[in-house]
């Protein structure tokens, strides 16, 4: 064989050898080694061309495949990556996977994400491969790219990368003169900013190649994903591109975690607004209810006190209902009442017509019906009022209102047959005793209880609205009311006919707005009592004319020896007995002086020493005993109106005795004397 035809065998062999290796994917010194072998075997000319050539050509279909793998590796990467954004991750875990992904598929040293705050400022979110240690203390000592550093707007490639939306990559960035302070990334189209802190943390990494890709929400730039090595080295475009599909993914991750924030808020706020509603559902069921149990109460005839209760435990707290006057018509006492307050409350809650608040706990609802007053609740809350309890309390004072409305249209529909009952009552001569008491009974009066009858005469104005009023205080009190001469008649249950006068011109005075005058007598237990306290009450309200007491209330007790005079049954013992009956009673029991020593007291023109002489009994003695006689008639027993009254009862008891005596003497059946 020539050596022309060796040479060719070899060749032949050596190219063969290139397809052994480059099918059994060898590292590239296996061709190299290939090559000096030829060499060595003198393998030369045309044969070591092609030998040389098909190396070259093995070595860039090895490249190739290497590059196919890492285009496939970045694809499955990317694939994996976008699966991970279907799963419910928040937005840490997110950006870990996709720098930890950048750093791993792209060879870096260092990964991470700057995201835009509130204020255009930019700060680093996540970072992935950061020195740490002690180690690197010393060389990372000042500001460092952890997370929560913050850049300037528009800084370095992250600026430019804000500025065009486009990635941007540096082969060494701390000497590349483009992000240097007097450096111009597009021939002085733009200067990026300069951030002392942060070339001190790119240094303080040991950062040289850097690459940057923008995360995109639409045309806006939200962030910038960055890549590092800590060498200087080129990036190509698969590089950038490959970057630049992960900062979209990030991206991504960032409007997920965003809309997940945002549907999770809504999500939070549909909650408390549900738990909102049911709650407010439950005060309306609770309003409701409660007030139903009110009406029910005031439809089945309940008085205030039963609605004053009721209000207070659905409210849980002390409701207290009052006239137009301010007078406690049914509740619960409330203790240290600002009275001040509470009537600027009750001013403003009538002009408002709603519950408003007086002072702390203290609120005041009015009870109104069209444009009149009728009064108001003063509640005392235990902890407060809600919205709902606000409109509980407004159901209440309606329900109260109806109530008194009830009231006042039940006793005008039976006022004329009450009216008339009462004058059947007081008419001279009276009617038959039985009809009366029968006729009484079905109307609810029982006249075998003490009653007291009170004459009420309005001085001016229209006598009409004090009818209206009588009628319904007439049948609250469970009494009997009729107008007879211009004045307004009332026979009410009671003992006490002073407190009676008094109660009606407390209560009616105001009402009108001009005086009233009001005389009262009794009480009487019988029906056949009542012509005869009409006619002392009568009389009572002619001598308070008389005397200038226009416009005043008293009763004939209150009128004392006038009131004796006035009286239809003159009265002398029970007139002695409310003046000096203490001293009486004293004597009888304990056999003492005090009626004669107040006898020679005021015989002696009130002078201790002058009584003492004519008792024959030491001054002291006399002293002593009128000590006495002011400790059982009372402090002021000689005030003038009181000493006159002390007088007159000791003249009228002693003529009774003077009486008693010449009875006993000219009595035919008292045996002689021996």
């Amino acid at each position: 064989m020539t050596s022309h035809g060796a040479d060719a065998a070899g060749g032949a062999d050596a190219l063969l050898a290139v397809l052994e290796l480059l099918a059994g994917q060898a590292p590239s010194a296996h061709f190299e080694t290939l090559l000096d072998e030829a060499r060595l075997a003198g393998l030369s000319g045309e044969g070591l061309e092609q030998l040389e050539r098909a190396v070259k050509l093995a070595g860039e279909v090895r490249t190739g495949r290497e590059d196919d793998a890492r285009r496939e590796a970045g694809l499955t990467a990317l694939t994996d990556t976008a699966r991970d954004l279907t799963f419910s991750y928040d937005l840490d875990s997110l950006l870990r996977v996709i720098t930890r992904r950048a750093r791993r598929l792209l060879g870096l040293d260092m990964a991470f994400v700057t995201l835009r705050g509130p204020h255009g400022s930019c700060y680093v979110h996540t970072t992935e491969g950061a020195r740490t240690g002690p180690e690197s203390a010393g060389r990372t000592a000042g500001p460092r790219l952890a997370p929560g550093f913050r850049i300037s707007e528009g800084y370095g490639l992250g600026g430019a990368v804000q500025l065009h939306g486009e990635p941007v990559w540096t082969a060494d960035y701390l000497a590349d003169e483009r992000f240097a302070p007097s450096g111009s990334l597009d021939a002085g189209v733009h200067a990026p900013a300069f951030d002392e802190d942060a070339e001190a943390a790119v240094r303080g990494e040991g950062l040289h190649a850097i690459m940057a890709a923008p995360l995109r929400s639409g045309d806006a730039v939200i962030g910038v994903l960055y890549g590092a090595d800590r060498r200087v080295r080129d990036h190509t475009s698969e590089e950038l591109g490959l970057l630049a599909a992960l900062a979209d993914l990030a991206a991504l991750a960032v409007e997920k975690a965003g809309l997940l924030d945002r549907t999770r808020a809504e999500v939070s706020e549909l909650e408390r607004d549900s738990s909102r509603v049911r709650t407010s559902l439950t005060r309306m069921r609770h309003v409701s209810e409660a007030h139903s149990r009110i009406m029910n109460l005031v439809l089945a005839g309940g008085d205030l006190g039963n609605v004053a209760k009721a209000a207070g435990d659905a409210l849980d707290a002390t409701v207290l209902i009052r006239d137009q006057g301010g007078r406690a018509l049914a509740g619960g006492d409330i203790p240290g009442l600002d009275e001040e307050a509470v009537a600027k409350a009750s001013l403003d809650a009538h002009a408002r017509r709603r519950p408003v608040p007086a002072d702390g706990d203290t609120w005041v609802a009015p009870v109104i019906a069209g444009s009149e007053d009728l009064g108001g609740l003063v509640i005392r809350a235990a902890s407060g009022l809600t919205g709902e309890d606000e409109r509980l309390l407004e159901l209440a004072a309606q329900s109260v209102a109806f109530l008194l409305l009830m009231r006042r249209s039940t006793a005008v529909a039976e006022g004329p047959v009450r009216d008339e009952l009462l004058d059947d009552l007081i008419a001279d001569p009276p009617h038959a005793p039985q009809q009366i008491a029968q006729r009484a009974r079905r109307l609810g009066v029982d006249l075998r209880r003490p009653h007291v009858l009170v004459l009420a005469r309005p001085e001016g104005g229209e006598q009409g609205r004090a009818v209206v009023w009588a009628s319904s205080y007439a049948y609250r009190l469970s009494g009997l009311k009729t107008v007879q001469g211009g004045c307004i008649v009332l026979l009410l249950p009671g003992i006490d006919a002073s407190a009676a006068a008094k109660a009606v011109a407390a209560e009616l005075s105001p009402l009108l707005g001009h005086p009233v005058s009001v005389a009262a007598a009794g009480p009487a237990t019988s029906p056949d009592g009542v012509g005869r306290m009409h006619l002392e009450a009568g009389r009572c309200l002619d001598a308070m004319s008389a005397l200038g007491g226009t416009g005043s209330a008293a009763s004939v007790n209150d009128l004392g020896f006038l009131g004796l005079l006035l009286s239809d049954d003159h009265d002398v013992e029970g007139f002695v007995e409310g003046a000096i009956g203490p001293v009486l009673d004293y004597d009888a029991e304990r056999f003492t002086d005090l009626t004669r020593t107040l006898e020679a007291y005021f015989a002696s023109g009130g002078s201790p020493t002058n009584a003492a002489e004519a008792l024959h009994v030491h001054p002291n003695t006399v002293s002593r005993r009128l000590e006495r006689i002011g400790e059982l008639l009372g402090p002021e027993w000689q005030k003038p109106g009181q000493v006159l009254e002390v007088q007159l009862a000791l003249r009228l008891q002693r003529t009774r005795e003077v009486l008693a005596r010449g009875r006993a003497t000219t009595d035919p059946t008292r045996p002689a004397a021996p």
